[in-house]
């Protein structure tokens, strides 16, 4: 079994929609932010249909760094997901807590990822792979993002990914995560944002990874 899973229910929507002919997939909407995800998850795959589930992709949308390349509504997978404000808070800027050593980089399965990326390419799906920053609070200005980005050398940042990927790594399950640029990482503008597009974006995405249903195996 198939476990999808996103943040909210506008990002799920899309995704229900996209693959309402599709069978051997379950639905998870974890909440916001990195405790309920965790929670919410793990609670999910220690019983009930969670305990069928054989792999996991985390779908949704995601805030840009200008420099990374990446523009509204392109699609991005996680080659790593780093848990970019853990630390000191120093004005715009996070440092390391001296001394102690954190777990606060999560790799993802690198066949998953593989495979994705080529099934993206064959439905001539333009992506950028690379590390994502996953953080307690969205970026809401240009130098906190640009800080965060040096800092970590991420290309997006997001709320869920870092938890999603270390809750599959204790569950021995491999992780994916496909995300939709709905904004850039900015002064925050919300009227710039366009959350309903990027999420229906990377719905089309999944599917168009789906259709290729070695996923499955």
């Amino acid at each position: 079994m198939l476990l999808i899973t996103t943040a909210t229910e506008l990002e799920m929507e899309p995704v229900r929609q996209a693959l309402a002919d599709y069978r051997g997939w379950l639905p998870l909407v974890t909440g916001v932010g990195i405790l309920e995800t965790a929670v919410v998850l793990a609670d999910f795959l220690a019983g009930g249909p969670g305990t069928a589930v054989i792999k996991v992709i985390n779908v949704g949308v995601a805030g840009a760094y200008p420099e990374s390349g990446l523009r509204i509504l392109d699609i991005a997978l996680a080659e790593v997901e780093i848990v970019a404000d853990l630390g000191v808070c120093c004005g715009d800027d996070i440092q390391p807590l001296a001394g102690i050593e954190v777990n606060s980089h999560m790799e993802m399965n690198k066949a998953f990822l593989e495979w994705a990326g080529t099934a993206l390419r064959r439905a001539a799906i333009n992506f950028k792979q690379g590390p994502f920053a996953t953080v307690n609070s969205v970026s809401g200005t240009a130098a906190r993002g640009a800080a965060l980005r040096r800092r970590c050398q991420v290309i997006c940042e997001n709320m869920e990914g870092a938890a999603t990927a270390r809750v599959c790594e204790s569950f021995g399950l491999p992780c994916l995560e496909l995300r939709a640029v709905s904004n850039m990482v900015e002064d925050r503008d919300t009227s710039r944002w366009r959350l309903d597009e990027a999420a229906r974006r990377g719905a089309k995405a999944l599917r168009a990874i789906l259709e290729q249903g070695a996923v499955y195996d």
